[in-house]
């Protein structure tokens, strides 16, 4: 990869302002309200090929984060979009963008530090190199993850189906019929699988942990993070991070307003005599793709409770922003199962 200034300039502003300048940051939490903003039509993935600096044809992915005021950043990843081509340190390249008219106009440098120009109009993004060696054309899409809608099986606990929010505690549906975050549940549970779906607000000018935080927390002390944090590194703070443990395998952040899925497999932590005698362990797939695999988890999370025996509610964090979630179950799992 290379670090590119543009890039690193959009990563101290996502990562730097303080949440006192951005809680008074408009959030938007309905897709047709998003949509009066022409930055939201831009914003999103793109997909594609052509030539690489290198002189190969290749598949092409791109990343396009709405900055807000028709500025935007731009990561282009070689092989394809993340989880789908492109891993955690392949080769990608970060351009700036601004709204211009009717089109975007990008410009930075490419992995051979050569300059290029590029433009999105009509859901196109195209992107060349004045030394003539890049040249990419991409569309635009929108990917949904394979879990998205996965129906609970037999034997599961529904805790969230659109209906009620008799589950948690300090629950609140939306006018929708999905469910503000901020809630806990109100029964405790031990070892379980967990599929849950989360969309996060649109909040272009927010930055950091501001930009649509919240969080699942299991055993009420373990985060699995919840954030925008669409087209950055993928950090243990943002999106599918073990919060202030590890950071995913792969950053797998849907664009803001796109459904996203957690599919979760947690073993508690088990104590004799009131120590702990084995830490918690943890399997998570964002989107589908497996971000971590059996993972142990040593210590608390920073936010809820400290470590202590199961059994234990789960929370949505609320962190001030209005995330939602939907089609939450559980399948509890025999111990050794």
């Amino acid at each position: 990869m290379r670090g590119c200034f543009p890039w690193i300039v959009m990563m101290m502003l996502l990562c730097g302002l303080g949440c006192t300048v951005c809680a008074q940051i408009l959030e938007i939490t309905d897709p047709a309200e998003a949509a009066k903003d022409p930055d939201f039509k831009i914003q999103g993935e793109y997909i594609g090929e052509g030539i690489w600096p290198d002189g190969e044809k290749v598949k092409a992915g791109a990343q396009v984060v709405a900055l807000g005021e028709g500025k935007f950043a731009v990561k282009v990843t070689k092989g394809g979009l993340p989880g789908e081509g492109w891993r955690r340190g392949d080769l990608w390249f970060s351009l700036s963008a601004h709204r211009q008219g009717e089109a975007v106009v990008l410009d930075g440098k490419d992995v051979a530090d050569q300059p290029v120009t590029g433009k999105i109009e009509n859901e196109v993004m195209t992107i060349s190199s004045t030394s003539g060696g890049t040249a990419l054309a991409l569309k635009r899409t929108v990917r949904h993850s394979p879990t998205e809608g996965e129906k609970p099986p037999a034997g599961a606990i529904v805790l969230f189906d659109g209906t009620n929010a008799d589950e948690f505690h300090n629950g609140r549906l939306t006018p929708d019929g999905n469910l503000w975050s901020n809630v806990t549940t109100k029964r405790e549970f031990c070892d379980v699988k967990m599929h849950v779906e989360f969309r996060l607000s649109y909040m272009p000018l927010a930055r950091g942990q501001a930009r649509s935080n919240s969080g699942v927390y299991f055993n009420d002390c373990y985060e699995v993070q919840v954030l925008d944090s669409f087209g950055l590194e993928g950090e243990d703070n943002e999106c599918g991070g073990l919060y202030s443990l590890r950071k995913p395998e792969v950053n797998m952040c849907f664009p803001p307003l796109t459904w996203q899925t957690y599919d979760i497999e947690f073993i508690a932590p088990r104590y004799r005599d009131g120590k702990k005698v084995s830490n918690a362990r943890i399997t998570v797939r964002h989107n589908g793709v497996l971000i971590h695999l059996e993972q142990e988890l040593p210590r608390a999370t920073p936010g809820r409770q400290t470590e202590g025996p199961p059994p234990r509610p789960i929370h949505l964090q609320g962190h001030g922003n209005k995330v939602q979630y939907r089609n939450i179950w559980i399948v509890e799992k025999k111990e050794g199962s």
